[in-house]
C-alpha cells in the first residue's frame, strides 16, 4: 500500500522527516509531492525544495520526491495512490484539513486521507517559523533535518530578495 504526502515544504522540516518515518510503518512506499500554490510567496523554488527533501532520504527507496501543480487529487490518480497522509499539529490544522480532506473526496471518492498526530516535540515547528527564522539570520539548524544542509540551497544574498 501506497501513500502520497502532498505539501509546499517551504523548508522541510524535522517536522515532516519525522512524519515520513512513521508514516513508513503504515505504508510500503510514500510519495513526496512538492507543490506549488499561487497564492503563496516561496523562500525557495520548487526545484530546490525537491533537492533539499532528496538530500534528506538519500538512499531511502521507500521515499520517492515529485513536484507537481494542479490538483492532489489528479496526482493521485495519475500515480494511481489514492491515501493522502497529512500532518496534525492543532486543532485548527485539523478544521482546516477536514475541509480539504472532505473536498478531495468529493472530486475524487477512492481518496483517503489519513490524519496523523505529530509527536509533541514537533508540534511548534512550522515551515513560516523557521522561513523566519532564517531570514533573519538565526540558526534554525535544530528545527531541520540532521542531514539537509541548508546553507548550500541559499543564495549569498536572499536576506535582500525575501
Amino acid at each position: 500500500m501506497n501513500a502520497v504526502f502532498p505539501g509546499s515544504f517551504d523548508p522541510f522540516t524535522i517536522g515532516h522527516e519525522a512524519l515520513m518515518h512513521r508514516s513508513l510503518k503504515l505504508f510500503d512506499e510514500i510519495t513526496i509531492a512538492v507543490g506549488h500554490n499561487s497564492e503563496k510567496k516561496y523562500m525557495f523554488n520548487i526545484e530546490t525544495r525537491v533537492k533539499m527533501i532528496e538530500s534528506v532520504f538519500e538512499g531511502n527507496p521507500k521515499i520517492k520526491i515529485k513536484p507537481y501543480k494542479g490538483l492532489t487529487v489528479d496526482l493521485c490518480r495519475s500515480l494511481d495512490i489514492y491515501f493522502l497522509i497529512r500532518g496534525l499539529r492543532t486543532s485548527s490544522d485539523f478544521e482546516f484539513e477536514r475541509s480539504i480532506g472532505q473536498i478531495n473526496k468529493q472530486l475524487e471518492p477512492q481518496i483517503e486521507t489519513v490524519f496523523m498526530l505529530i509527536s509533541p516535540e514537533h508540534s511548534a515547528v512550522s515551515s513560516s517559523i523557521v522561513r523566519d527564522i532564517l531570514i533573519n539570520e538565526g540558526d534554525a539548524s535544530i528545527f531541520l533535518p540532521k542531514n539537509l544542509d541548508i546553507s548550500q540551497f541559499l543564495s549569498p544574498n536572499f536576506r535582500n530578495n525575501s
